[in-house]
Protein backbone atom coordinates (compact mmCIF):
# COMPACT_ATOMS: atom_id res chain seq x y z
CA UNK A 1 0.00 0.00 0.00
CA UNK A 2 1.29 3.72 -0.58
CA UNK A 3 1.84 6.19 1.95
CA UNK A 4 0.50 9.40 1.42
CA UNK A 5 3.19 12.38 0.61
CA UNK A 6 2.27 13.75 4.13
CA UNK A 7 3.41 10.67 5.64
CA UNK A 8 6.22 10.11 3.63
CA UNK A 9 7.99 13.90 4.54
CA UNK A 10 7.01 13.28 8.65
CA UNK A 11 9.26 9.97 7.80
CA UNK A 12 11.91 11.97 6.05
CA UNK A 13 11.55 14.75 8.61
CA UNK A 14 12.19 12.55 11.50
CA UNK A 15 15.65 10.82 9.56
CA UNK A 16 17.07 14.30 9.03
CA UNK A 17 15.86 15.39 12.69
CA UNK A 18 17.86 12.45 14.49
CA UNK A 19 21.73 13.79 12.98
CA UNK A 20 20.04 17.39 13.12
CA UNK A 21 20.42 19.16 16.62
CA UNK A 22 20.55 22.85 17.79
CA UNK A 23 22.30 24.09 20.42
CA UNK A 24 22.77 27.70 21.90
CA UNK A 25 26.07 28.17 20.03
CA UNK A 26 24.55 26.78 17.26
CA UNK A 27 21.09 26.77 16.66
CA UNK A 28 18.46 25.11 13.90
CA UNK A 29 17.11 26.90 10.79
CA UNK A 30 13.98 25.07 10.41
CA UNK A 31 12.37 25.58 7.12
CA UNK A 32 8.48 24.84 6.70
CA UNK A 33 6.89 25.02 2.61
CA UNK A 34 3.38 25.57 2.34
CA UNK A 35 1.50 25.73 -1.26
CA UNK A 36 1.08 29.50 -0.40
CA UNK A 37 3.94 30.47 1.83
CA UNK A 38 7.16 29.45 3.53
CA UNK A 39 8.45 30.00 6.72
CA UNK A 40 12.01 29.92 8.74
CA UNK A 41 12.50 29.97 12.00
CA UNK A 42 16.01 29.77 14.56
CA UNK A 43 15.42 27.52 17.13
CA UNK A 44 17.87 25.97 20.12
CA UNK A 45 16.90 22.45 20.88
CA UNK A 46 18.67 22.81 24.08
CA UNK A 47 16.47 25.39 25.96
CA UNK A 48 13.48 24.23 23.27
CA UNK A 49 12.82 28.07 22.13
CA UNK A 50 12.74 29.24 18.57
CA UNK A 51 15.21 32.77 18.81
CA UNK A 52 14.26 34.06 15.38
CA UNK A 53 11.47 34.05 12.54
CA UNK A 54 11.10 35.27 9.50
CA UNK A 55 8.18 33.97 7.05
CA UNK A 56 5.95 35.69 3.76
CA UNK A 57 3.33 36.71 6.37
CA UNK A 58 5.70 38.72 8.73
CA UNK A 59 4.30 42.86 8.01
CA UNK A 60 7.85 43.85 6.21
CA UNK A 61 8.00 40.99 3.79
CA UNK A 62 4.10 40.76 3.22
CA UNK A 63 3.75 44.58 1.92
CA UNK A 64 7.17 44.45 -0.08
CA UNK A 65 6.30 40.94 -1.68
CA UNK A 66 3.79 40.65 -4.66
CA UNK A 67 3.62 36.90 -4.79
CA UNK A 68 4.58 34.79 -1.57
CA UNK A 69 4.70 31.77 -3.03
CA UNK A 70 7.61 31.79 -5.75
CA UNK A 71 11.55 32.07 -5.83
CA UNK A 72 11.63 35.71 -5.37
CA UNK A 73 9.51 35.49 -1.94
CA UNK A 74 11.71 32.51 -0.49
CA UNK A 75 14.81 34.53 -1.14
CA UNK A 76 13.38 37.76 0.30
CA UNK A 77 12.79 35.43 3.27
CA UNK A 78 16.24 33.81 3.68
CA UNK A 79 17.61 37.61 3.48
CA UNK A 80 15.72 38.75 6.44
CA UNK A 81 16.37 35.96 8.55
CA UNK A 82 20.26 35.78 8.04
CA UNK A 83 19.88 39.80 9.18
CA UNK A 84 17.54 38.92 12.22
CA UNK A 85 20.29 35.81 13.29
CA UNK A 86 23.28 38.64 13.04
CA UNK A 87 21.30 40.78 14.67
CA UNK A 88 20.85 38.75 17.74
CA UNK A 89 24.49 37.92 17.13
CA UNK A 90 24.10 33.98 15.60
CA UNK A 91 26.98 33.62 12.96
CA UNK A 92 26.65 30.05 12.44
CA UNK A 93 23.43 27.63 11.88
CA UNK A 94 22.38 24.12 11.15
CA UNK A 95 20.37 23.78 8.24
CA UNK A 96 17.41 21.76 8.48
CA UNK A 97 15.42 21.02 5.30
CA UNK A 98 12.07 19.01 7.43
CA UNK A 99 11.77 16.70 5.64
CA UNK A 100 11.63 18.62 2.53
CA UNK A 101 13.59 18.15 -0.91
CA UNK A 102 16.69 20.47 -1.05
CA UNK A 103 15.46 22.35 -4.77
CA UNK A 104 13.28 25.46 -5.71
CA UNK A 105 12.11 27.47 -2.55
CA UNK A 106 13.66 26.05 0.12
CA UNK A 107 17.13 25.90 -1.98
CA UNK A 108 16.38 29.52 -2.81
CA UNK A 109 16.24 30.42 1.02
CA UNK A 110 19.08 28.80 2.15
CA UNK A 111 21.36 30.59 -0.84
CA UNK A 112 20.24 34.13 -0.38
CA UNK A 113 20.52 33.24 3.63
CA UNK A 114 24.13 32.23 3.10
CA UNK A 115 24.83 35.52 0.60
CA UNK A 116 23.30 37.49 3.80
CA UNK A 117 26.44 36.50 5.89
CA UNK A 118 24.68 33.19 7.63
CA UNK A 119 27.06 29.93 8.05
CA UNK A 120 26.10 26.42 7.28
Amino acid sequence: MARQRAENRKIRQRRVRASVTGSDARPRLSVYRSLHHIYAQVVSDATGRTIVAASTLSPDLREALSSKRNLNAAKAVGKAIAERCRARGIESVIFDRNGFLYHGRVKALADAAREAGLKF
